[in-house]
């Protein structure tokens, strides 16, 4: 009997996990885009947005929801924030982020 051998991204890719992933990721990168498109002065903007002047504790990971987008779109927040009033263009910057390279 012959063994057959898949890499580990096969299998993610075969049961469906990287689906998932990417389309949680789709809706918060989507999500920000909706609150960043707000007032100024609108709480969820705010909160989305916003900075705390405190460390984080032991188990927390340092990189937070803003940090996130920052990574997959690999440009600061200020300009994830202005890309995200042309609702197009940051369609297609969410579509670009969130598909399998």
């Amino acid at each position: 009997m012959k063994i057959i051998r898949h890499s580990n991204l096969e299998l993610e890719i075969t049961a469906n996990r990287w689906s998932v992933v990417l389309t949680v990721q789709a809706r918060i990168y989507t999500f920000f885009g909706h609150v960043s498109r707000r007032d100024n002065d609108s709480m969820g903007r705010l909160v989305v947005q916003g900075r705390i002047e405190d460390t984080r504790s032991r188990a927390r990971s340092p990189m937070g929801w803003a940090d996130q987008i920052k990574a997959a779109v690999a440009v600061t927040l200020h300009e994830c924030a202005r890309n995200s009033v042309a609702r197009e263009e940051w369609r297609r910057i969410v579509k670009r982020a969130t598909t399998l390279k």
